[in-house]
C-alpha cells in the first residue's frame, strides 16, 4: 500500500518534492492526496510542478476546517507534513507567538490530526521556535501534539548545509507518531550519518559551495548599480552593526524578502571576480576595502540560483518559471520553501533506514 500524504502550508511543495524524489530513487509507493496553501502564486507554482488531478485542494485551511465534515471527507492519510507559518515565531518578527493569528494556524493542524489520525507527522519551523517565550511555546506545541494522540515525539534542529546544499539554514523538525518505535532515535547526527551513506546514490542536487551554483552569465539587471553598492556593503547603521561580506562559499539563509536586497550581512551577493575565478577558495582569501569592493561588479543571486540552493531541480524551476511567475514571487517562494535535501534525508531515515510504514 502506498504512503498517503497530506501536505499542509505547502508553499511550492518542498516536502512533496523530497517525497517524490525518494520514491523514484528507492521505489517507495506514495501519493499526495491533498494539499493546503493560501497564497495564489504559490498554488500556481505548485500545480505547475505537480500533477494534482483528483487531489483535494484545501486552500485556506482555516476556512476549510470550520466545517468538520470537510476534514472527515478527506481521503485516508498516513503521513502529514507541513512547514507551518513561522512569522509569528521568527527572530525577525515581533515574537507574538500564539497571540498572532499566523501562529494560531498551528491549531488547524491539530484539528486534522484528531479526526484523520495519520500515523506519522513531520513539521518544520524556524529554530527560534524552540526558545520563543523561554521555551514555553515549544512545550505547548509538544504537549498539544501529545494530547491529540501523538505520544511519541522527536525533534531536533537540522542545518541544510549538512545535507549537500551550499546554504546555512537551521530549522527545527518535529516528528510525531502514534506508534511506539523501540530503539528509535531522531536527531541531526544520526540523520546526517545515514544521509552520508546514501547521498551519492540519489537524484538530489549536491553542492559543496555556492561557486558551483552561480551562473557565469546572467542578465545585467541582477548586478548592483553604483548608487546602491555602498548601502549594500555598509556594516549597518549607528544603532545596528553587522559585518557585511560578499562571496560566501556557503550561502546565508535565503529569505522570502530577498527581492528587496538587504545589506550583505543578510543577503547573498557575489563579485564578478569570484564567479569567474579559477579557484574560489583562494579568491575569498583576498581582502578588499569597502572602496575597492564598490568598484567591482557585484550581483545578487538569481531566482534560479535560489531554487537550486534549496535543492529544487532545474526541471522544477522551469515548470514554475514557464507559467509566468514574476521574479519577486520566485524569490519569495524559494525563501519560504523547505530545503528539499534536508527533508529527503529525514524521509530516507524514517521510511528506508528504519522501514516505517
Amino acid at each position: 500500500m502506498p504512503i498517503k500524504h497530506l501536505e499542509l502550508f505547502a508553499g511550492i511543495g518542498g516536502f512533496r518534492q523530497a517525497l517524490t524524489m525518494l520514491s523514484n530513487d528507492f521505489n517507495i509507493q506514495q501519493t499526495t492526496v491533498a494539499f493546503s496553501e493560501i497564497d495564489e502564486c504559490a498554488i500556481k507554482s505548485y500545480t505547475a510542478a505537480f500533477d494534482t488531478t483528483n487531489e483535494v485542494a484545501i486552500g485556506d485551511i482555516v476556512s476549510f476546517n470550520q466545517n468538520i465534515n470537510n476534514i472527515k471527507l478527506l481521503p485516508q492519510i498516513d503521513f502529514l507534513t507541513g512547514g507551518f507559518p513561522c512569522q509569528a515565531f521568527s527572530m525577525m518578527g515581533k515574537q507574538k507567538g500564539f497571540d498572532d493569528i499566523r501562529g494560531n494556524v498551528f491549531f488547524q493542524i491539530l484539528k486534522i490530526l484528531r479526526v484523520k489520525k495519520p500515523k506519522y507527522v513531520l513539521l518544520e519551523n524556524v529554530r527560534n521556535l524552540m526558545s520563543h517565550n523561554n521555551g514555553k511555546t515549544f512545550e505547548f506545541i509538544i504537549q498539544s501534539l501529545k494530547d491529540s494522540g501523538y505520544p511519541n515525539i522527536y525533534y531536533d534542529v537540522f542545518n541544510t548545509e549538512d545535507f549537500g546544499l551550499a546554504q546555512t539554514r537551521n530549522r527545527v523538525f518535529i516528528f510525531a507518531t502514534t506508534r511506539r518505535i523501540d530503539g528509535f532515535t531522531f536527531n541531526r547526527k544520526v540523520v546526517k550519518e545515514s544521509f552520508e551513506s546514501i547521498k551519492n546514490r540519489t537524484s538530489l542536487l549536491l553542492q559543496e559551495s555556492t561557486y558551483e551554483v552561480l551562473e557565469k552569465e546572467v542578465d545585467e539587471k541582477y548586478y548592483l548599480s553604483d548608487t546602491i553598492k555602498p548601502t549594500i556593503l555598509a556594516n549597518g547603521t549607528k544603532s545596528y552593526k553587522a559585518k557585511s561580506e560578499i562571496n560566501p562559499l556557503i550561502a546565508k539563509p535565503l529569505t522570502a524578502t530577498m527581492v528587496k536586497m538587504h545589506r550583505a550581512c543578510q543577503d547573498n551577493y557575489f563579485s564578478y571576480g569570484f564567479i569567474n575565478s579559477n579557484n574560489p577558495y583562494e579568491y575569498v582569501k583576498t581582502v578588499f576595502s569597502k572602496e575597492e569592493l564598490c568598484k567591482q561588479r557585484i550581483r545578487k543571486i538569481t531566482p534560479y540560483e535560489a531554487f537550486t540552493l534549496q535543492g529544487f531541480p532545474k526541471s522544477f524551476y522551469e515548470a514554475v518559471k514557464n507559467i509566468g511567475i514574476s521574479n519577486a514571487q520566485l524569490y519569495k517562494q524559494a525563501g519560504n520553501a523547505v530545503s528539499v535535501n534536508t527533508v529527503y534525508a529525514i524521509l530516507h531515515y524514517l521510511f528506508i533506514k528504519n522501514q516505517l510504514r
